[in-house]
């Protein structure tokens, strides 16, 4: 790890990761996106065009001209902490990163060519030492990722959106790419929230950060395992009127509730996918360009699947009860159709009262038979 001049960093070693594939900490949905979109032949070349309608030049002179460039000789500790996540994460070009004056704690990363890392003054105020560290890393994952790119066209869009809002019409689709792009970013902030923890490699510092973002520099009145009690209870209370009421909350967010971005990562820390990366075992970059597109939507449908028999959400509940009904009842169709046509001659002669005692026989195995399919396939 690379120390502080000021000493203020604790003298701890932390695990590198050399050659990791952003796949090692991505979220499944964030994930099969972002193959798919690698794979679409031109869609580099195509983004690039876009350069020249996107404020990209503008930011980057926006943010040279009115904000602090992090160097050895202005704000060196993050300067340190930049090197130290990008050399833990194996990324060779080390992007430039920002401080600007902005009471609001916030960070990005933004860009089409380059990417930028932006904080700002009011994170920097919030968080100590380790805290940072677990932002500064959760940053340069979405660089690995390459989740600046489509960040910035978020931002396009949305600019966009306000702009032509007077037009008739003029919304509809760019308000429904938006939602989409929110809904993929919001799980691109948990790839990165999980990008930070392997930097920062301190569960406990990564929990703080989280919590001061929501209540602020008061962490003797909070309690991490409190905190984690609110994500557990905001999943699972109301009726389905909050199970909508939640959907629309989220709607308009680019990232997910704090809360929640807190459970899943203690989740994801606990998790053997997260040990095998401590361990050395995760994907490489040299093996993305052989990486399934069809394998990872599989994985994603799982993933999402998987949220839905587990939720506690009122709403989640009844879809996992319908589908699981939908899977009983076409199980059990299934088992009553293979009955009727497959039973062959042991059902025409019950029917037909021959063999009485064969035909029971072969009744009550097809029943049996029946059963059994109905139960496996639902």
């Amino acid at each position: 790890m690379t120390e502080n001049d000021q000493g203020n960093v604790p003298s701890r070693q932390r695990k590198r990761f050399p050659g990791i594939s952003s796949r090692a900490y991505e979220h499944p949905a964030d994930r099969s996106a972002l193959v798919a979109l690698r794979k679409l032949s031109g869609f580099d070349t195509a983004f690039k065009a876009l350069s020249g309608l996107l404020p990209e030049r503008s930011l980057r002179l926006l943010y040279l001209s009115d904000s602090v460039r992090v160097s050895d000789a202005q704000f060196s500790h993050l300067n340190d902490m930049l090197r130290d996540a990008c050399y833990i994460l194996d990324l060779e070009k080390v992007p430039p990163m920002y401080v600007t004056q902005d009471p609001k704690p916030n960070a990005m990363c933004i860009g089409l060519d380059e990417p930028i890392i932006v904080v700002t003054t009011g994170l920097v105020e919030l968080l100590d030492e380790e805290e940072m560290r677990a932002v500064v890393g959760h940053e340069v994952g979405h660089a690995l990722s390459g989740h600046a790119v489509y960040r910035t066209v978020l931002l396009f869009l949305t600019n966009l959106a306000l702009k032509i809002a007077w037009i008739p019409l003029g919304t509809v689709a760019i308000t429904a790419i938006v939602t989409a792009l929110r809904e993929w970013f919001r799980k691109s902030e948990l790839s990165a929230d999980r990008a930070g923890l392997l930097v920062g490699q301190d569960v406990r510092a990564s929990m703080r950060g989280l919590m001061k973002i929501a209540g602020g520099n008061h962490l003797h009145e909070m309690n991490v395992d409190a905190f984690l009690a609110q994500a557990d209870e905001y999943e699972k209370s109301g009726d389905l009127r909050d199970s909508v009421l939640k959907i629309l909350n989220v709607l308009p967010r680019s990232h997910p509730f704090t809360t929640v971005r807190a459970s899943e990562l203690k989740k994801w820390s606990e998790s053997r996918d997260f040990q095998r990366i401590m361990d050395g075992h995760y994907p490489k970059r040299s093996e993305d360009k052989d990486t399934s597109v069809t394998d990872s939507f599989r994985e994603s449908a799982g993933h999402y699947a998987d949220t839905v028999r587990t939720s506690k959400d009122p709403l989640m509940k009844l879809v996992g009860d319908i589908a699981g009904g939908a899977g009983d009842l076409a199980g059990d169709l299934g088992g009553r159709l293979r009955n009727r046509f497959g039973g062959g001659q042991g059902t025409q002669k019950a029917d037909g009262g021959d063999a009485k005692g064969a035909g029971g026989g072969a009744g009550n195995g097809s029943t049996g038979d029946g059963a059994g399919d109905g139960q496996s396939e639902g």
